[in-house]
């Protein structure tokens, strides 16, 4: 009976819900993918726009968001607004991806993230360091310390939804503490005169890079593909703005809260992200040599492992600055991580009692938490871990990711015309310009990634995994549906 008694408790306040935001969103990408985004476009100017656009989508996707969770402030978020806008079979395809690989596949590569930079302070904890081998698997320390994470992560918030938001508060504002300190440190000590100069003076000629340091100029729609390719990890870095919509009967006001924190959260981490890349051109040149020996050598395109923000913090404050980075992307990744992991378990939660998922998913501990979709999220995840396919897994997954954002978006139209007189706290920002102009800038980026020739199996793989979701639905439907008890 333990298992039935709790209940779902309104602890989650404003300043709560904009840090469960921001340190979903701000996890190792912001440190890792400008050496990418560079290489693909080959210029300051675009690599700036690149940011910019990302900036733009995400908040134009939560402010027009927020009129579906205001209408809705129930715990599942995207799954209940899709549920509502759609039917149970459109919501259950994005909540069997999401705990297939969306959420999952973040939740371990994050943890993975976690423990690499560990390694850095404790060498112990090296991919190259395997205590277990059989065959092609292996089990390396790096592996042991992230499994390790998501099971103590899992434990504490399994005690209740006050001590996940204590951890999102102390780690989330000392992660914000830490970002705009490098960023004032890079600013005010570690501007290079030689590589600004050389990174300002021809800002919009678009270049292609490879692996050897050579670059092809970009024609106009060569240019504009680039930049969609290269949004696939500004986009990443920039995902998980909606995961606090997840957990809307433990939020103070949800039909307020909710759109204010996405609002609010997206914004700070734009802002942080733009000045971000802006240091990382202040004191690295965008170009480099892949081999040369030193970070300002290398630059931004050909940091070490694609390391720019150790690149830039170690060209601010010398060695050091390695390891002040291995520490910051720790606190980064561990906050990321305890966000992702607390929101995700609430929308299996949500399917659970529409009977389209596990019955046991849909009931609360005494600490008024769904303690078992937790645990089972923890155990996919650290299966991952253990598959070392979570990165790959991403890749096919992005487009998804997009693509039910674009979906939910459209959700708002529909509902419009479906239930005019329905309560709706809080409406679209600039409806219908700006839901609509997310739905087709998401739209052309989709597009871009489909018709790519390198990148379209990523695509095509990704809507794969979606569509395994309808035989599930159909076929183990039944085994699903359950009476799981109401919480007291």
């Amino acid at each position: 009976m333990s298992e039935k008694q709790g209940h779902f408790q309104r602890a989650i306040t404003l300043f709560d819900a904009v840090m469960i935001v921001t340190g979903s969103m701000i996890g190792s990408g912001i440190f890792i993918v400008s050496t990418d985004i560079a290489r693909k476009v080959g210029s300051t100017g675009w690599l700036l726009v690149v940011w910019l656009v990302t900036g733009v989508i995400t908040l134009a996707g939560a402010v027009s968001y927020g009129e579906l969770s205001s209408m809705f402030p129930k715990v599942g978020g995207q799954y209940v607004y899709l549920r509502e806008a759609y039917n149970k079979l459109v919501a259950f395809l994005y909540g069997w991806t999401l705990f297939l690989v969306i959420q999952t596949g973040v939740i371990a590569a994050v943890a993975v993230a976690f423990a690499r930079f560990t390694g850095v302070l404790i060498p112990w904890f090296s991919e190259s360091n395997v205590l277990v081998e059989a065959g092609s698997f292996t089990f390396t320390t790096v592996q042991l310390l992230a499994i390790g994470l998501l099971v103590f992560l899992t434990y504490i918030n399994s005690r209740g939804v006050r001590s996940g938001k204590l951890i999102a508060n102390v780690f989330g504002s000392t992660k914000l503490v830490a970002l705009a300190l490098l960023i004032l440190c890079g600013i005010f000590f570690g501007i290079n005169e030689e590589a600004m100069s050389q990174n300002f003076q021809n800002m919009w000629q678009g270049m292609s890079f490879n692996d050897l340091g050579q670059g092809t100029p970009l024609t106009t729609g060569a240019l504009v593909t680039a930049i969609g390719l290269a949004m696939t990890g500004s986009l990443f870095s920039s995902d998980s703005w909606n995961n606090i919509g997840f957990s809307g009967d433990e939020i103070v006001r949800p039909e307020r809260t909710i759109v204010l924190s996405m609002a609010l959260g997206t914004a700070i981490v734009t802002a942080l992200y733009l000045l971000i890349n802006v240091v990382y051109l202040l004191v690295l040149p965008l170009q480099g040599d892949p081999n040369a020996t030193d970070v300002l050598g290398r630059g931004i395109m050909y940091a070490t492992n694609e390391r720019v923000g150790t690149a830039a913090a170690e060209s601010i404050l010398g060695a050091p600055g390695a390891y002040v980075m291995a520490v910051l992307i720790m606190i980064s990744t561990f906050s990321a991580d305890n966000s992702i992991l607390m929101s995700g378990a609430r929308a299996y939660y949500a399917m659970a009692r529409d009977g389209v998922f596990f019955p046991g998913m849909g009931r609360l501990n005494k600490a008024g938490v769904p303690s078992v979709a937790l645990w089972a999220q923890c155990a996919w995840a650290c299966g991952l871990c253990l598959s070392g396919s979570y990165n790959e897994l991403l890749l096919y997954v992005m487009f998804s990711v997009i693509l039910f954002y674009i979906i939910t978006i459209i959700g708002i139209f529909i509902l419009r015309r479906t239930r005019p007189e329905a309560p709706r706290p809080y409406r679209a920002f600039g409806y219908p310009v700006v839901p609509l102009l997310y739905v087709v800038l998401a739209s052309a980026f989709c597009f871009i990634l489909l018709t790519d020739p390198e990148n379209s199996k990523f695509a095509q793989r990704g809507l794969l995994l979606v569509a395994l979701g309808i035989p599930v639905y159909f076929l183990f439907g039944k085994r699903f549906a359950g009476s799981p008890e109401e919480p007291q």
